[in-house]
């Protein structure tokens, strides 16, 4: 019995260990969710040393609201991430905090209709204030103005309204750094519905269609392609597509709490992009089926160490 077979290695917890030699341990021990978790991070090791290869990071979720927007804005400056794809919500929350407003600790079973009343949006045990909404709108028409009478794509949308940005944030980073940035469904956000307000008045093109041969080009260039999803939604489809239509992933993680029965795209183990084209029948993969605000952090901290 057992011949072959590696040993479930027992995790070893000692005061004044690193985060990377945690991850370590539980890769030792090999099985379930922690071995899955380690497994993750030496993938997105290798995609990121891999110097052949584009790492395409698709984030959706309440990520910025669960505390984790320093973490992607770092992920981004480090150049870890070469095509970022995220939701309009995301990047809502991010310029709210980037004008100075924050997310509060607030309580999942609060009285929603007092919340209302009081000017607080709660996503789960996360609060911010409604008042975030009239000052983003403030800040966006000036710049909104500028651009009157072009036609860009939401990349360029996006970038233009980053080099805008004062503060540190993602939409900043990506705009310094010609990091492209796609927010395919960018319509469905507090974001989108102020712009949405102002081209009602005003001649200003925005072309999704443009953002797709973008990152179409990207993916079918790319001499090797690695993926990471943070949540799925529209960021995870947009990149498998992607991948389906040019040069599948070698690399893949995902990070999700979905399940796989009801067929969505979300919950869709990595395995099944094989079937479509959109991931190599020999790549290195890793389904992780955690909490993105428990799991990221654990991630970023061991690369940090291995990567620098």
């Amino acid at each position: 019995m057992g011949r072959g077979l590696r040993k479930v290695g027992h995790v070893q917890a000692s005061k004044g260990m690193s985060v990377n030699q945690l991850v370590l341990q539980m890769g030792a021990a090999g099985v379930m969710g922690g071995g899955n978790l380690a497994r993750s991070v030496d993938i997105i090791e290798s995609m990121v040393n891999d110097k052949d290869c584009t790492v395409f990071l698709g984030q959706a979720g309440a990520m910025v609201p669960g505390g984790m927007r320093d973490i992607l804005i770092e992920m981004l400056e480090a150049g870890w991430v070469d095509v970022f794809v995220t939701t309009g919500a995301t990047l809502t929350h991010d310029l709210a905090e980037a004008l100075g407003f924050a997310h509060y600790q607030g309580s999942a079973h609060a009285d929603d209709a007092e919340l209302n009343r009081q000017g607080w949006d709660r996503m789960h045990d996360s609060y911010m204030p409604n008042e975030v909404y009239p000052k983003l709108e403030d800040f966006l028409k000036p710049i909104l103005a500028g651009m009157v009478g072009r036609e860009l794509a939401i990349r360029e949308f996006l970038w233009e309204i980053g080099r805008n940005v004062k503060a540190r944030s993602l939409l900043k980073v990506c705009a310094e750094k010609k990091i492209p940035i796609f927010c395919p469904a960018i319509s469905d956000s507090g974001l989108g519905l102020m712009v949405w307000g102002f081209i009602q008045k005003n001649k200003l093109s925005v072309s999704a269609f443009d953002d797709l041969k973008e990152i179409l080009d990207i993916a079918w260039t790319a001499k090797k392609s690695g993926v990471v999803y943070i949540g799925g939604g529209v960021p995870k489809n947009y990149i498998q597509q992607a991948m389906q239509f040019s040069r599948q992933a070698a690399y893949a993680v995902q990070i999700t709490t979905d399940r796989p029965e009801p067929g969505g795209s979300s919950g869709a183990p990595l395995k099944e992009g094989i079937s479509w084209g959109k991931l190599e029948p020999g790549a290195r993969y890793a389904d992780l089926f955690c909490d993105a605000t428990i799991a990221l952090p654990i991630i970023h901290a061991a690369l940090k160490e291995r990567i620098g």
